[in-house]
């Protein structure tokens, strides 16, 4: 049986009636084709299951049509939802993207993002602001986009779509305290290499020093952001003796295991403990208690990086723009007043 010829671009301008230049900016600058024409090319184009040639498109354009993202890690449920949201945004402009991973190590970041550069990604989308200042360098010499997620403000000259999370944290402090709590604990993600856990680390710390309390260092675990290692930092926790009355942890995950421990000890959550966590995975509101917790608009954050760098590619944005998005605490089950005389 012969083969099909494979439809060419002349193919899809004779057959929609157009001009191949138009047919080329209907898939190429959408926004420069009336809708009612580029549905006509878009409908040509699926009729004869034609596909343009990505060689000869990133020549046309200088562009290769593709996007780098490096996150730490997508074994925390916030990025795996991020990073949807911001394949969606580059589907429908064109763009695919290329993934990469830092494991919360700045080397392998910057080796990672070198070798992202070498395969001609156009704009890149990092985490937080903990890279290497080479790395700041190079990307600043070579003029490409890039932006960074998950943390604001950036420093000047680069673009960020993020929250302050040493200021987001002092409120979860605040409100504990104002429910009258004073012995209270941290269970933070790892600080090193992450800019954003030694913000809420010092978060804590400003907010209690405020409160003219402290977090002394038997009040304060680090620890992996998995289930296991939560349990293990929670239990080095309650064994602090006068036991704390509130926890705060560093996200989501963390929070869940200190709960599961807390569940295996016999303490109950909030009558002995209460518990706050960070991101608002879809879990925490679930959880029994549900999980007081500081929503993150991670989807949003992620799509409006994606438009950003779009928009820097397709030229109609000519500068750096930083944005905060709003986050916002959700009180539920696992927070209450501290009761006098409580024990375990």
């Amino acid at each position: 049986m012969q083969k099909a010829a494979t439809p060419t671009v002349e193919d899809v301008a004779r057959a929609a009636g157009v001009s191949t230049a138009t047919v080329s900016r209907a898939l190429n600058k959408p926004d420069t084709v009336r809708p009612a024409l580029r549905a006509q090319v878009l409908a040509t184009v699926e009729r004869l299951g034609y596909l343009a040639n990505a060689g000869a498109r990133a020549m046309s354009l200088r562009r290769s049509g593709t996007v780098g993202v490096i996150v730490p890690t997508i074994d925390n449920a916030i990025f795996a939802h991020g990073l949807q949201a911001f394949q969606q945004r580059m589907a429908q402009a064109g763009q695919v993207v290329l993934l990469a991973f830092s494991n919360y190590d700045a080397a392998q970041e910057e080796a990672q993002a070198l070798a992202l550069l070498a395969r001609g990604v156009d704009a890149l989308a990092l985490t937080g602001l903990s890279q290497r200042p080479s790395l700041m360098a190079l990307l600043s010499q070579r003029g490409m986009p890039w932006v960074h997620t998950g943390a604001f403000p950036a420093p000047a000259g680069a673009a960020c779509v993020g929250f302050r999370n040493r200021e987001t944290i002092l409120r979860v402090v605040r409100y504990l305290l104002d429910l009258g709590h004073r012995r209270i604990a941290m269970l933070a993600g790892n600080a090193a290499g992450n800019d954003r856990a030694a913000d809420r680390i010092d978060g804590v710390r400003q907010a209690l020093r405020a409160a003219r309390l402290t977090l002394p260092p038997h009040a304060l675990v680090q620890a992996p952001y998995t289930l296991l290692a939560a349990r293990e930092g929670s239990r080095a926790l309650l064994a602090v003796q006068p036991a704390p009355t509130a926890l705060v942890c560093g996200n989501d995950v963390l929070a869940w295991g200190a709960m599961l421990e807390c569940q295996a000890q016999g303490i109950d959550v909030p009558g002995a403990l209460s518990v706050v966590g960070f991101d608002d995975l879809e879990m925490s509101r679930h959880w029994q208690p549900a999980l007081t917790t500081m929503h993150v608009p991670t989807e949003r954050m992620w799509s409006l990086a994606a438009d950003y760098l779009i928009d820097r590619l397709n030229g109609t944005l000519d500068h750096v723009v930083q944005m905060e998005v709003d986050v916002e605490l959700l009180v539920r089950g696992s927070t209450s007043p501290p009761r006098r005389g409580r024990s375990r």
